[in-house]
């Protein structure tokens, strides 16, 4: 007799409770047929029973008694849903309920207030309870909603009263709000927001924006519209401020001062400082030099539209760990004359950006590329005044890898190759609209110069390319022969 060894017996593990409760759905359906008849008996008398018909149409199934599934859902697993969706999404998922419109309110982190009283009146928190980044400039202009005149500037846009006087459109009455109601509005938003890390706001004084740094400590970036001196005393109590906007002058809105005594307020409150830009503001050596020793962290300096007096430029040389220079819109550079050896040189300064700037002084210029020997990228976008000669002076920056040209109208393909041979380290070039940049000129040593590069971008003469493009095409034509062809002028009426 063959015996076989007996195989072990595994207990299957016991089904949890949830799993006998839903498999089973007789129980579960006797139990909401309990339920649903307890809750009609309250409301008739004891003697009465429901019917056949009503036991027949009865439907216990879980989709008939919800009429919302997604009210099954947590809030928690609800809101980790609507996150994953598109931003695209947003203004339609709060149309299907209060309770999505809620819960989308609390995913919204940035917002820019248009109306004022919204915020004032509390609605902004209860909307938006966990904001982080809030812009109130253009809320706080006084713009007429039914004017047809729109102005717009690249800092800010607003509405203008066509009753008044243009010259009393961006007055400091019909402009802006006064400084007590914007104070009043950044007590409320300081109290409604304690983990604001980014804020814009427009003609603030000192006490608003220190009653921000009391309630706000996470503050980070800050955008400062109409600043001057004294302003600069409220930003000084921001300890975590990182990244900072100045505007003191935009051309045609309004005009406010800021000068060596607000930046050395400013240097001696915001140590921490990473990024700085300066926008039409004042100073000079002493502002510019207390920044650069104070704020050692100051990694970007941008500056826009600049009213610095001359000399201020020698003074970046006190920065330690700057890498980034930038100068947009700026009329010029530095209009004072130095020696060679007072000049100084900035030695961690690796990038230097010139946009919609105007270059004519050589003087400034050639200042500016003694103090950044060291750089490793340039770039000129759409300047003035940069011909052959004042691009020649970048000559001595040996250390140069990577150089962008674009819409830079008065440098040739001679005053190029000038700069171009000289760096020996180039690797990365890109020339863009540039219309005395000729294919033709370039010289055998350029040439071969560019077959060596490792970024190369040629649309130097996007005409020269055009017409070379329409070739044997014939489009450049067709309009003419076809005039010839089929219109005759004489016939015209009044001809």
């Amino acid at each position: 007799m063959s015996c076989s060894p007996e195989k072990p017996n595994f207990r299957s593990s016991s089904p949890s409770w949830t799993d006998l409760w839903l498999k089973n759905k007789k129980a579960l359906n006797h139990v909401l047929f309990s339920m649903h008849l307890q809750s009609r008996s309250n409301k008739q008398t004891p003697s009465s029973s429901p019917s056949p018909q009503l036991r027949k149409s009865l439907d216990f199934t879980l989709q008939s008694l919800v009429s919302d599934p997604t009210s099954l859902l947590s809030d928690e697993i609800l809101l980790c849903i609507l996150s994953k969706l598109p931003n695209s999404q947003r203004n339609s998922n709060s149309l299907v309920s209060k309770r999505w419109l809620n819960l989308q309110g609390r995913l919204v982190r940035s917002i820019k207030v248009l109306d004022w009283d919204f915020l004032i009146s509390g609605r902004l928190f209860i909307r938006f309870p966990n904001l982080i980044h809030v812009d109130l400039v253009n809320g706080s202009l006084i713009s007429p909603r039914n004017s047809g005149i729109f102005c717009s500037h690249k800092l800010l846009c607003s509405h203008v009263d066509c009753n008044a006087d243009p010259k009393d459109w961006f007055s400091k009455e019909r402009f802006v709000l006064p400084c007590d109601e914007i104070d009043k509005g950044l007590r409320i938003l300081a109290s409604g927001c304690p983990n604001l890390r980014r804020l814009m706001v427009v003609n603030a004084s000192e006490l608003g924006l220190l009653g921000v740094a009391e309630e706000c400590p996470t503050l980070q970036v800050l955008e400062l519209h109409r600043c001057n001196d004294q302003v600069l005393r409220g930003i000084a109590a921001c300890q975590n401020l990182q990244i900072l906007r100045l505007i003191g002058n935009v051309d045609g809105f309004y005009k406010s001062s800021v000068t060596d005594i607000g930046l050395t307020i400013l240097a001696q409150g915001c140590k921490r400082l990473v990024k700085l830009e300066l926008s039409g503001c004042e100073g000079s050596y002493e502002g510019i030099k207390a920044i650069s020793q104070c704020c050692q962290m100051l990694e970007e300096l941008i500056l826009r539209d600049h009213r610095m007096e001359g000399g201020w430029l020698s003074a970046l040389s006190y920065c330690e760990n700057l890498k980034t220079l930038r100068f947009m819109s700026c009329k010029s550079i530095d209009h004072c004359k130095w020696f060679d050896e007072d000049v100084g040189s900035c030695r961690t300064l690796e990038r230097l950006h010139f946009e919609k700037c105007q270059l004519r002084s050589k003087e400034g210029l050639r200042t500016l590329f003694l103090l950044c020997q060291e750089v490793r990228e340039v770039i000129f976008q759409n300047c003035w005044g940069l011909d052959n000669e004042a691009f020649s002076l970048s000559s001595g920056l040996r250390k140069v890898k990577s150089l962008c040209l674009e819409s830079c109208s008065l440098l040739t393909t001679e005053g190029l190759e000038s700069a171009l041979l000289s760096w020996k380290e180039i690797q990365s070039l890109k020339v863009i609209s540039c219309g005395n940049i000729k294919d033709s000129e370039i010289s055998p040593a350029l040439s071969t110069l560019f077959s060596i590069l490792k970024d190369f971008q040629w649309r130097a003469d996007t005409k020269s390319l055009l017409s070379a493009g329409l070739v044997g095409t014939g489009m450049r034509k067709r309009g003419n022969r076809y005039f010839k062809k089929m219109c005759d002028w004489k016939s015209l009426p009044g001809a």
